[in-house]
């Protein structure tokens, strides 16, 4: 984990000059294991964020605003009520861990002047958020640990407060760390491997950035170093905290997809990866986790969806492979019908148990011989009438199938295009929004609904061009319906991926008709952006006027038909959405 206990010192000490004497204004807990404090102090407003998320834990300060539940969760409201108005007057880490200390000033209920202490352990999968009076006696926390989970620990109401135990480890910020001695007595360990298993609290980033600095690799292995090389690197890590130039970044990789974050500069990628710097280590922990820990959380909450879509995609292409087979096996029909003219014609030669019958087939020209297989426990006639039922039979499945085709391929067209939408939603609205479109088509059993509880609103995204035109983009197909055929007026031009899943897009054009190339260009982009070719290149997106774009009676949300067209190749390219 990038977040070590170097990186927690400098986060403590940069929230420890900004919050130091500010007044905790609001609570809020926008996830189960996530609380969010909005600080005053006389600098501005600042909002902290401390996440005991088992795969993001952290604490930072964010521009982001996340939506609130609407009825706040019993934490967050037993937060509010010993926190907010109260005082922050002192910021730790405690015994050099990752864990971050708040202490807060406040007066209870009585009028006694109180301090409490919020406690955010960094610690992996058992991150935890923590509130507990004076003496460490827990008032509550985000998780609770009981018996069952850790005989050692248990985090509950009353329970006093422990810290996690100390690992048999030297922290690289405590001064014994001067005294370090690595193993490198085994052949097939790695160098940095010798670092961790040694020293707490340094993240494996720093241990191969140590051992790249003395042997400008990071390939060899303990038994390949020589012995200046095993002593330089022990007093590189002896002196890490010491001595190391600080450089908050962000390492990304040939695609800028962010990979790792340190506190000094990486170097061990060469000119692959390329390291960014920030100003702050709380400006590389808020760039780094926010994408991260908000794809995460989507993608967990949306589990259940994907795998009702796929399921349905799977169910629809299998049956659109046994329609198309049974169509392919009715071109055989008139086959069954000569058959049953022919036996029909040379009753009078077949005899009773006969298992074939060999004939002049008068169908074809010359009329050569023709073998015909019998049942031999049947009639003559009833042979007939077998191969009369045969064709009929696959004449009308023809009709009927040609049908189910058509209403299969419409049905896996919509779920691809959920799917889609499913995978670019950002938030749980949009994934309740499309929940209550798949109970609505019966894809997904309806969830019993609060009587208090407000239909959620279709609100597609909606961006600012750079020559000031208004771009809307819908998030679903019912966004999509709404936006194509309620929004807009049918001078607004529709924008949508040619052949490919997306979402629609439109351009208002209000008052000014005349659209230049770039708002042309950035509307396509976008439409290409929310589609299933976002991460390709040169996608042709279709583009005309919503006066051409028609729905057909019974069509599915999102479904649409369009004529009039032109078509553009575009590269995908986001845009900074607008809030409302």
């Amino acid at each position: 984990m990038a977040f070590d206990t170097i990186c927690v010192k400098k986060i403590v000490e940069e929230l420890s000059y900004s919050l130091i004497g500010g007044k905790i204004d609001k609570v809020h807990q926008p996830e189960k294991d996530e609380i969010l404090l909005i600080v005053r102090t006389f600098g501005g407003n600042y909002k902290l964020v401390l996440s005991a998320s088992s795969n993001n834990p952290r604490v930072h300060f964010t521009d982001i605003t996340k939506e609130n539940p609407k009825t706040p969760p019993m934490f967050c409201m037993l937060l509010r009520k010993h926190l907010q108005g109260g005082k922050i007057v002192r910021i730790s880490q405690p015994d050099y861990e990752r864990i971050v200390e708040i202490d807060v000033e406040s007066y209870n209920e009585l009028g006694d002047l109180t301090v409490k202490h919020l406690i955010t352990e960094i610690t992996g999968r058992n991150s935890n958020v923590i509130l507990t009076n004076s003496d460490y006696k827990i008032i509550d926390s985000a998780k609770h640990v009981d018996f069952t989970v850790s005989s050692f620990r248990q985090i509950l109401p009353g329970a006093e407060y422990l810290r996690p135990p100390k690992q048999d480890k030297l922290s690289i910020l405590s001064d014994e760390i001067y005294n370090l001695s690595l193993d490198f007595s085994l052949d097939g360990k790695m160098p940095d491997q010798a670092i961790m298993s040694a020293v707490s609290g340094i993240s494996p980033i720093i241990a191969r950035e140590i051992v790249y600095s003395v042997t400008k690799t990071n390939s060899k292995v303990c038994g390949e170093l020589t012995s200046g090389e095993k002593d330089s690197i022990t007093k590189i890590t002896a002196n890490f905290a010491k001595d190391m130039s600080f450089f908050p970044c962000i390492v990304y990789d040939e695609t800028d997809k962010p990979i790792d974050f340190s506190c000094v500069k990486i170097e061990q990628y060469g000119d692959s990866y390329k390291s960014v710097g920030f100003d702050t280590m709380n400006d590389v922990v808020r760039e780094f986790y926010h994408q991260r820990d908000s794809r995460e959380r989507i993608k967990q909450k949306s589990a259940d969806l994907l795998k009702i879509l796929h399921n349905n995609i799977d169910r629809c292409a299998k049956k659109i492979a046994i329609q198309n087979k049974t169509l392919k096996d009715a071109e055989n029909k008139e086959k069954y019908k000569i058959y049953g003219d022919i036996v029909t014609a040379n009753l009078y030669r077949i005899k009773t148990g006969q298992t074939k019958l060999i004939a002049e087939n008068y169908y074809e020209e010359g009329c050569p011989e023709i073998e015909i297989e019998l049942m031999p426990n049947l009639t003559a006639p009833k042979n007939a009438q077998r191969y009369y039922k045969l064709y009929n039979k696959l004449k009308n499945a023809e009709v009927e199938v040609k049908k189910q085709i058509i209403s299969a391929t419409e049905d896996l067209a919509y779920l691809e295009s959920t799917l889609v939408a499913c995978e670019n939603s950002t938030s749980e609205a949009d994934l309740n929004m499309i929940r209550q479109e798949l109970s609505q088509l019966g894809y997904l059993h309806a969830r019993r609904k609060n009587q208090k509880e407000e239909k959620v609103k279709a609100k597609p995204m909606h961006f600012i061009s750079s020559d000031g035109f208004d771009i809307y983009v819908g998030k679903n197909n019912t966004q999509n319906d709404q936006l194509t055929l309620k929004f807009a007026n049918t001078g607004d031009i529709w924008f949508h991926t040619k052949n490919i899943h997306g979402s629609h897009t439109i351009i208002k054009l209000g008052v000014d008709k005349d659209v230049p190339k770039t708002t042309m260009m950035e509307a396509a982009q976008l439409a290409a952006y929310y589609s299933k070719a976002r991460e390709s290149s040169q996608v042709p997106v279709d583009y005309t006027q919503i006066k051409n774009v028609k729905k057909p009676n019974g069509a599915k949300p999102g479904m649409v038909i369009y004529e009039n067209y032109n078509t553009v190749y575009v590269t995908p390219k986001p845009m900074a959405e607008q809030k409302n």
